[in-house]
This record gives C-alpha cells, sequence and structure tokens, in this order.
C-alpha cells in the first residue's frame, strides 16, 4: 500500500518527533484518518527523507517513531526553472501543479505584453505546488518568484545552461540538444508571444522550439516541456 507523503521542516536526528503543525495534524488525523500504529513517509524538503510510525495523537499533535531515514532518489538530474506567462482563470494554478508533477525545479511568472491577469495568489500557489510535491513523491518543495517581465526573466534565464523558448515556428523538439544542468522552459500567454518579444529572446541564447503542429494550451505545454527536460528526453 502506498504510503501518504508530508514534505516540511522536519528534525530526523532523535528517533521520535512532535509535530504540531494544525494544518498536517489536520491531515493526518481528519483528511486521511490514520490512526496509531500507521506508517507515513516524512521529508524535509532537502531530498532526505524518513519512513515514521505514528506512537500518539491527540488534539493539538502528531507523535512519531522515526524508523529509517533515506535520500529521496525521484528528483531529476537536471533543474528545470519554468518562466511561464500568468495566465487566466485556474489555469496558472494548473500549470504549477502540473509542471511541479512533472520535476520543475523553480516557477517563475513572468508579465509579458498580452499577459491579461497580471496578479498571483503566492500562498495558494504555494500549497498547491506543496501539495503537488506530497502527491508525485517529490524530495523538494518547488520555490515561486514573485512576478517577472520577460526582460527580467531573460536576463535571470543567462545563468542556465540551456534555454528552450517554445513558439509555433520554432525547431522540432525532437532536434533540440539540452545541456545540463539547468534548463530554462519559456511558455507564452495565451494570445502568444508579441513579435518584439519573440525578437528580444531571439537575440539571446535561447533555442526556438515547438512541440509540434498542434497548439498546445499554455498549461499544457508547461508540463509537457518540463517533463521532457527533467526526464532527459530532449538530447
Amino acid at each position: 500500500m502506498r504510503l501518504h507523503r508530508f514534505i516540511g521542516n522536519f528534525d530526523f536526528s532523535k528517533e521520535s518527533l512532535e509535530i504540531s503543525d494544525r494544518g498536517l495534524v489536520n491531515q493526518v488525523k481528519n483528511v486521511f484518518r490514520l490512526k496509531e500504529g500507521a506508517e507515513l513517509i516524512l521529508c524535509d524538503g532537502k531530498k532526505q527523507e524518513a519512513l515514521a510510525s505514528i506512537t500518539a495523537l491527540d488534539k493539538n499533535s502528531v507523535t512519531l517513531k522515526i524508523k529509517s531515514v533515506s535520500e529521496n532518489v525521484n528528483e531529476p538530474e537536471n533543474q528545470i526553472f519554468l518562466y511561464c506567462s500568468i495566465l487566466r482563470k485556474e489555469n496558472f494554478e494548473l500549470a504549477a501543479q502540473k509542471a511541479t508533477e512533472a520535476g520543475v525545479t523553480e516557477i517563475f511568472p513572468l508579465i509579458t505584453r498580452r499577459t491579461v491577469k497580471t496578479a498571483i495568489n503566492l500562498e495558494r500557489l504555494e500549497k498547491i505546488v506543496k501539495e503537488a510535491a506530497e502527491q508525485s513523491g517529490r524530495g523538494i518543495v518547488p520555490k515561486i518568484h514573485k512576478p517577472l517581465t520577460l526582460n527580467d526573466a531573460l536576463k535571470h534565464a543567462e545563468a542556465n545552461s540551456t534555454n528552450i523558448f517554445f513558439r509555433p515556428s520554432g525547431m522540432p523538439i525532437s532536434k533540440v540538444k539540452v545541456y545540463p544542468p539547468k534548463v530554462g522552459i519559456f511558455i507564452g500567454p495565451e494570445g502568444g508571444w508579441d513579435e518584439e518579444e519573440t525578437t528580444a529572446a531571439e537575440g539571446t541564447k535561447m533555442t526556438m522550439v515547438t512541440l509540434g503542429k498542434l497548439i498546445l494550451r499554455a498549461e499544457t505545454a508547461a508540463a509537457v516541456g518540463t517533463y521532457l527536460a527533467a526526464q532527459n528526453f530532449l538530447q
């Protein structure tokens, strides 16, 4: 049976651990309805994780016995930096969630010329990403940054070893060469990149890439692009 996973600032140096975080206690007791003796996985967000069993439950805390500690081996070899335009409605939340499941390391919301929605609920996004990381067996929780302009994002991406700028007229993704370990993925807004934005990106070391003849929604492209880069399918 698959064990429930929780990521937090846990200390595995002692045999016993008491957790008083209200959200986690509520999940253990009321959401998953775990009882004394049940086993679960705790992860410290730094790729260290522990198999633990519940020894006591009360209204405000959960006490666990640490049974073994190991290193999480599920993280991709490449570090994936997703630069994605803020999308309308809940679509950016969906993009962040699925990119997390696909292996993203950090997420940079972008404000572009055709961006309709320019604000994000950072607290809600962090909660969504944390839950996605726990569900998918991650050893870290991806970091979400404050919104950037495209120009600022292009400057930030100069430190990456490879940058992929998705647009319909780029080269086929099957011909892309990725140089590890830092890979940047650029995803435009619902209306596509502005011509001046594309020109600005072409003036850098961006690789212009298409995901094929079909037009994908931005949130789909974010997940697909992240997955291909994280799993080293781009050679």
